[in-house]
Formats: C-alpha cells, sequence, structure tokens
C-alpha cells in the first residue's frame, strides 16, 4: 500500500514468492504498466508463478534472479520497487516454531548484509523520481532502522518519507540507529505484537527526480513467433480483442508476453514466465491453457455464468462435467459470479472440464 502504485507504472518486486504482495501489486497497476516478479530460490519462483496465473494476473514477467543481475539489466527502469527482504524472521516467532529454534546472531548479520546488497540493487532499478519501499518481519536494528539509516547515509539522492499518517503501527525508534544521529527514525513504521500484527519493518524512500538517470542497456528486439492459423481461429471466436496481438513460444507454448516487456533487456536473465500462456497446437487444433482463461475468461465471448450458491460451481471444482445454460457449443470460459474459473468445452449442453487436475477440490 505505500508505494501508491497507479496504473501504467512499471514495478518490481524484488523478493516476490509466493505472491500475496505481488498479487496486491498486480490489481493496483488494473492489468496496465508492468510488473516484474522476482524470486531467487527456483522452487519458490514455481510457487509464485503458479499463483500469479490462478489470480489471473496479465501483465508479469517472473524472473528466478539474482538482484544485481536485474540492476545491470535494466537501470533506472522502474517507477516502483518493492523489496521485502530476507530477513531473521523474529516476527515469526509467535507464528512459527522454526523461526525461533533457527534463530542466532550470525543469522541476524547475514540477513543483514543481504538485505543491504538488495536494497542497493533496488535503488539501481528505480528511476529518477521513482519510489522504494523497504519491510521486513523481524526486530532486529542491523536489518530495520540501521539498514535504512545506512543506506541513506551512501545515498544523498534518497530521502526518507514520513509515514506518521499511513495509519497504522508506530514509529520508528532512533535508539535503533544510534550511529546515525541525523537519521529521522520516526519516519519509519514498525507493526509490533501489540499493534494487532506479527512484528513488521518499513520505510519509504523517493529517489530525487534529479538524480542522474543511468545510461539505457540498449535491447536487442527479439522477433514474434509465427502466428498458427489454428490459433487465429480460436482467438477470432473466442478472445478477438487478442487476435491482433504478437506471440512468443516456451517450448511446445505459445505466450502472450506483456505489452513494453519487449523494451527492457530480458534476453539473457533467466525467464519463469514472461506473460500469459496462451496454449499450444495439438494434432493441428489449438488447445488452450488454464492460464488464458483465468487471464481473460471474463472477455470471452462464449461464457458459462455460475453463481457461489449454483451446485454446478462446486461440481466444476471437483472436476465434474456440468450443464451448459448460458454457453454455446465450443470453448467457453466459467465464470462464477463474474470472476473466471477456467475453461470448459461445450458439446450437447454439457461442459467438459477442463479444470487442472491438481487444483481440484477431492472432498
Amino acid at each position: 500500500a505505500l508505494l501508491d502504485v497507479q496504473p501504467g507504472m512499471r514495478v518490481a518486486d524484488l523478493c516476490a514468492a509466493p505472491g500475496g504482495k505481488t498479487s496486491q501489486l498486480a490489481a493496483a497497476l488494473q492489468g496496465q504498466g508492468l510488473l516484474l516478479a522476482n524470486e531467487f530460490v527456483a522452487a519458490r519462483a514455481e510457487i509464485l508463478r503458479q499463483n500469479l496465473e490462478r489470480m489471473g494476473v496479465t501483465n508479469a514477467v517472473i524472473t528466478n534472479e539474482d538482484t544485481a543481475r536485474l540492476a545491470a539489466a535494466m537501470p533506472g527502469q522502474f517507477d516502483r520497487v518493492l523489496v521485502d527482504a530476507p530477513c531473521s524472521g523474529e516476527g515469526m516467532f509467535r507464528k512459527e516454531a522454526v523461526a525461533a529454534a533457527q534463530h542466532n546472531n550470525a543469522l541476524v548479520a547475514h540477513c543483514a548484509e543481504l538485505g543491504a546488497e538488495i536494497l542497493e540493487n533496488a535503488a539501481a532499478l528505480l528511476a529518477p523520481g521513482g519510489v522504494l519501499v523497504y519491510s521486513t518481519c523481524t526486530f532486529a536494528p542491523a536489518e530495520d532502522e540501521g539498514q535504512i539509516a545506512a543506506f541513506l547515509a551512501k545515498h544523498p539522492a534518497f530521502t526518507l518519507c514520513d509515514l506518521s499518517g499511513c495509519g497504522f503501527g508506530r514509529p520508528g525508534e532512533g535508539n535503533r540507529a544510534p550511529d546515525h544521529p541525523d537519521f529521522h527514525a520516526e519516519y519509519t513504521r514498525r507493526i509490533w505484537p501489540a499493534d494487532g500484527g506479527e512484528g513488521h519493518f518499513m520505510a519509504k524512500l523517493k529517489k530525487s527526480p534529479d538524480a542522474e538517470a543511468p545510461v539505457p542497456v540498449r535491447v536487442k528486439p527479439g522477433k514474434p513467433a509465427k502466428t498458427p492459423p489454428e490459433w487465429l481461429d480460436f482467438v477470432k471466436t473466442t478472445f478477438p480483442f487478442l487476435a491482433d496481438r504478437p506471440l512468443t513460444t516456451a517450448g511446445d507454448w505459445l505466450l502472450l508476453p506483456v505489452p513494453g516487456s519487449e523494451l527492457l533487456n530480458l534476453s539473457k536473465l533467466r525467464i519463469v514466465r514472461g506473460g500469459v500462456l496462451a496454449g499450444s497446437v495439438l494434432k493441428k487444433r489449438f488447445q488452450p491453457a488454464h492460464a488464458l482463461f483465468m487471464a481473460y475468461g471474463a472477455r470471452c465471448t462464449n461464457r458459462e455464468e455460475l453463481t457461489l450458491t449454483d451446485p454446478r460451481t462446486a461440481a466444476w471444482l471437483r472436476g465434474e462435467e456440468i450443464d451448459a445454460a448460458t454457453a454455446q457449443n465450443g470453448w467457453c470460459a466459467v465464470l462464477v459470479d463474474g470472476f473466471p474459473l477456467g475453461g470448459g468445452k461445450v458439446s450437447g449442453g454439457r461442459i467438459k472440464n477442463h479444470y487442472p487436475k491438481g487444483l481440484r477440490n477431492l472432498q
């Protein structure tokens, strides 16, 4: 919420998995602009991908990268950057026994060093005039007030925003950064367990509009994939607004890239997903992906409109065929109270269920 994201911005979430905060950022963008969602741990990056697909996010580029490589590839390219830094997790002691069991001074020192490195790279990614929010779920001064004080001492182009009016938590504490007497610790924000949370810290930093703009990395334009006729036959009747969109490939799959992503230097980065998975051509027929219906199902020309109380909704989530009331023969989007819940194929008044097996309710 502190990032104040507006539609059309370029936003980077550098420690994004499992995707809750990223989904909130995507909602603020309203499908406009570009959202870079990065996760360093490969297994967590895959969970991030799955969650963003289930949320129907259409404008996310998901990466599995070290933040230093991102900063080198895309310096000064983002209007907003979020760093919810890996931390010693002291705020999680009450929730997770393992957090308390693994805690020690070495962990705090390591996390403070790692957070400082990520913060440096976040600053490099941020455009002049942009906003960076840094947060943790720990109480450790070295990862919180001390971290921000040390960063500001090295970066005169950044100013600390006063969060006293944000409506939650309480001011940060100056005695936690005694080596930096000019640091306004009270501008930062803490949420203690007594404030209704577990334990969190946040700081909002603004980069001067007059800061030196880095030289952009030259981007070599990629070649769009050849448009299969099977895709055109499918899309012109079900998602006609997508018919003119360029395609790229991801293995045997066709992908709708994020508009504007071609201007970013992504070619040498580990991309987990660079847009919306459209589907694939099988036996000269186009087989749409679940992600396509989750992203654009509300705009599909052929829809089955369910409600939450309709017994067909529970049946659909179990993977069963359901009766068609509003959808016509062919591929259709299945919606519940206007929200996409995947796609199916209608024949003879019945909808064959294509809801992914791994997501089905087996109870």
